[in-house]
C-alpha cells in the first residue's frame, strides 16, 4: 500500500499512451492494496469486543484517527505544495507520498501490534470451503446493511470526492488556497464538541435518530450552498464547517451501525461475513471517477499556468456544491428510508445474541 501510494506520484520517463498506462497501473495497485487491508480493518470491531459501547468507542476512534490525518494533510499540501499564485509544485507530492507512505507502515505495526482479536468463532469440522456467492445473499437478505452501503457510498462521495476536488473552487473560483488550510483547521472545534456529544445524544435517542440529526442539518446547508453562489471565500468556508457538523456525527457513528448489521445477520440468519463491508470502496471509486469525469465535461483544462474560461469557474464552483448534496440524498436513503434497527431492536437483537452466544 505505502509503495503504490509513492509510485502514484513517482515521475516516470514515459509519455503518450505509456504514461496513460502507467498511471492507470499504479492506480489500480493502489486501490486493491487498499482493499486488501480497509475491509478486513472495518471488521475489525466486531471482533475486538462484542459489547455495544465499546464498539461505539472503536467506531468514533476510528472516525477520529481518520479526521486528524484529513486535517492535518489537507491543511498541510496546500501550503508545501501551492505557490503564492496557486501555481502546483508536482515535485512536492512525491516527498509527501513517501512520507505519508512510512507513516502509514508505522501505523499498521502499531495496529498489529495494540490490536486482540478477542471474538473468535469455534473452528468446526468439515465446514465448506468460503463461498462468496453466499456472502453476497446474506448482504441481499441484510437490509440494514444494505441500509448502511447506501449511505456510506454518500459518504465516500463527501470524503473522497469533495477533498479531491475541493481545491479547485479555492484555487480558480476563489483564488484564495490559503482558505482551504483555515477550513480543515476550523475542523478539529468541530471534533473537540462531538466527541463528548455524540455518545451522549446515542445514549438518549439510538443511533440511527443521532445520525439522521445530522445527515439532515448537513442536507439543509449543502443545498443552500448549491442553490445560493457564496460570492465570499470565508462566508462559504464557515458554511462549509457548519454542513461539517452533520457528516463529522455521521462518521463518528457509521462503524458502530456496521457493526450491529453483521450482529444483525448473525441474529436472523445465523451467519456472519464480518469482511464483507465493500461499499466504501465502491464509494470512493465512485467519487474518484466522478470528479474525473465531472472536471471533463466542465471543460477544465489541467496544468500549470492555464487559465480557466469563466463557464469553467462558475461550473467548478456547481460540481463542488453538487457532491455534498448527493452525499446528504444517499445518506437520507440509506439510513432514514432503508436501515430498520432502531434503539429497541436493536437492545433485543443484542440481549438475544448474549443468550445465544452463552
Amino acid at each position: 500500500l505505502a509503495l503504490s501510494g509513492v509510485l502514484c506520484f513517482s515521475k516516470v520517463p514515459f509519455e503518450g499512451v505509456a504514461l496513460h498506462a502507467w498511471v492507470a497501473f499504479v492506480y489500480v495497485l493502489y486501490g486493491m492494496s487498499y482493499t486488501g487491508t480497509s475491509m478486513p480493518f472495518g471488521a475489525m470491531a466486531s471482533v475486538v469486543s462484542t459489547d455495544p459501547i465499546d464498539r461505539s468507542k472503536l467506531s468514533r476512534a476510528r472516525s477520529l484517527g481518520g479526521t486528524f490525518v484529513g486535517i492535518a494533510a489537507l491543511s498541510f499540501v496546500p501550503v508545501v505544495c501551492f505557490y503564492s499564485e496557486s501555481n502546483i509544485i508536482p515535485e512536492r507530492f512525491t516527498l509527501l507520498a513517501v512520507i505519508f507512505g512510512i507513516l502509514s507502515v508505522v501505523c499498521y505495526c502499531l495496529l498489529l501490534h495494540l490490536t486482540t482479536e478477542r471474538v473468535r468463532e469455534e473452528k468446526k469440522q468439515n465446514t465448506e470451503k468460503f463461498n462468496y456467492g453466499n456472502v453476497l445473499k446474506a448482504v441481499v437478505k441484510n437490509r440494514p446493511l444494505i441500509g448502511v452501503m447506501v449511505a456510506t457510498i454518500g459518504s465516500m462521495l463527501y470524503i473522497t470526492g469533495s477533498n479531491q476536488i475541493r481545491s479547485y473552487v479555492f484555487k480558480e473560483y476563489y483564488g484564495n488556497t490559503s482558505a482551504m488550510t483555515l477550513l480543515s483547521l476550523a475542523s478539529v472545534p468541530i471534533i473537540i464538541i462531538c466527541f463528548p456529544l455524540v455518545p451522549k445524544l446515542v445514549a438518549k435517542f439510538g443511533k440511527k435518530t443521532t445520525l439522521m440529526f445530522g445527515v439532515i442539518s448537513s442536507t439543509v446547508l449543502s443545498v443552500i450552498i448549491f442553490a445560493v453562489k457564496i460570492p465570499n471565500v470565508y462566508v462559504y468556508s464557515v458554511l462549509n464547517v457548519l454542513a461539517m457538523i452533520g457528516q463529522t456525527v455521521f462518521t463518528m457513528l457509521i462503524w458502530a451501525l456496521v457493526t450491529d448489521c453483521l450482529d444483525y445477520s448473525e441474529w436472523k440468519f445465523h451467519e456472519r461475513s464480518d469482511g464483507s463491508m465493500f461499499s466504501r470502496k465502491i464509494g470512493s471509486t465512485i467519487a474518484s471517477a466522478g470528479v474525473s469525469f465531472g472536471l471533463q465535461a466542465i471543460g477544465y483544462i489541467s496544468g500549470n499556468n492555464v487559465v480557466q474560461s469563466d463557464a469553467t469557474i462558475n461550473n467548478i464552483y456547481m460540481l463542488v456544491a453538487l457532491i455534498p448534496v448527493l452525499t446528504c440524498v444517499l445518506e437520507l436513503i440509506g439510513i432514514g428510508a432503508i436501515f430498520n434497527l432502531d434503539k429497541e431492536q436493536t437492545k433485543e437483537m443484542y440481549a438475544e445474541l448474549k443468550q445465544r452466544r452463552e
